[in-house]
């Protein structure tokens, strides 16, 4: 069983490894893969989600139980990494709020897109972008905020007045083309519209480069982390991200929410997808934990191959006594 779940992941992961053997041996260059990921990000992606959204059987209404499950998992182990960092490592309030988003912070597009489509199909999509068309805003809202009252810490200033941190965070989402995308993707729901033939045909074309063009543009990106300096504190980030908050994603969907079985395995493998690259951004913004995070991607990265597979069959077991 093993070797068949490892047979379904490891194109996925070979498409990363390709992506970073093409920029590390400069056959391609920096501009262009800065290129691939802007048109990744502020095109394919967005144009892959619209077409799925806008296709999509929603009628089930919003799926609050989803998101509950799957952000108590975030908030667990966002816990256990700021815990590890602050007490285990004696480090400062923004070091602290670097090590749980590194713990907390999924790569839920990059890698769970097409991950999730590899394994579960279209269908497997619906859920997993339910669970997109909230975590982006509530992880960006919630890490700006964060990170703003930890370096008030440090410094020993006054916290900053909360209303004034959303505000700006608020506004730096409205200017992002995932959740602009979403947004719109919503509102075209709502006019009852039917997309024309030929806007559909674009739509699927572009979209079917979302998916690869999204894994080689991650894996050059990752040429720029790898690892760096003291190892211990991204070996237990990875931990708590890939095997822990899955694990409780999982429990609490199952046993607590009893959400069906293909979102309960879908909200538990996107939970085990490695951290983000905002990690390493909020490091770069605020001057610290860069090792720690970059070590966390590059770490997750490379164990997500054994551990999505391990993750897959359990669920698969768990899929035939339900």
């Amino acid at each position: 069983m093993l070797a068949q779940n490892f047979a379904i992941v490891a194109p996925v992961f070979l498409l990363i490894g390709i992506g970073y053997a093409l920029a590390r041996f400069k056959v391609l260059g920096q501009t262009v893969s800065e290129a691939l990921g802007q048109f990744v990000y502020i095109v394919a992606i967005p144009v892959l989600i619209f077409r799925t959204l806008t296709n999509a059987d929603l009628s089930a209404g919003f799926p609050v139980e989803l998101w509950a499950a799957y952000f108590v998992g975030v908030g667990v182990a966002w816990a256990l990494g700021t815990l590890v960092i602050r007490k285990g490592f004696g480090r400062d309030a923004r070091a602290g709020a670097i090590g749980g988003i590194s713990a907390a912070f999924a790569n839920t597009v990059l890698v769970g897109l097409p991950l999730v489509a590899a394994v579960y199909g279209d269908e497997g999509l619906v859920p997993l972008l339910l669970v997109i068309s909230v975590h982006l805003a509530i992880m960006t809202v919630a890490m700006a905020i964060v990170m703003e009252r930890a370096a008030a810490v440090d410094s020993g200033e006054p916290l900053p007045p909360l209303g004034r941190l959303l505000s700006g965070a608020l506004k730096s989402l409205m200017k992002n083309p995932i959740v602009v995308t979403i947004a719109l993707a919503f509102l075209w729901r709502l006019t009852g519209f039917d997309l024309p033939d030929i806007g559909q045909d674009v739509l699927n074309r572009i979209a079917a480069t979302a998916l690869p063009l999204a894994l080689l543009s991650l894996g050059m990106s990752l040429v720029q982390y790898g690892m760096r300096g003291n190892v211990l504190p991204g070996v237990l980030l990875s931990v708590i991200k890939i095997l822990i908050m899955p694990g409780v994603v999982f429990a609490v969907s199952a046993f607590v929410f009893q959400l069906p079985p293909l979102w309960t395995a879908v909200a538990t493998l996107t939970a085990g997808c490695p951290t983000g690259i905002n990690a390493y951004i909020f490091a770069n913004r605020y001057g610290t934990g860069h090792a720690m995070s970059a070590n966390a991607i590059t770490m997750t990265t490379l164990c997500a191959i054994v551990t999505t597979s391990l993750w897959i069959g359990f669920l698969e077991i768990w899929f035939k006594l339900n």
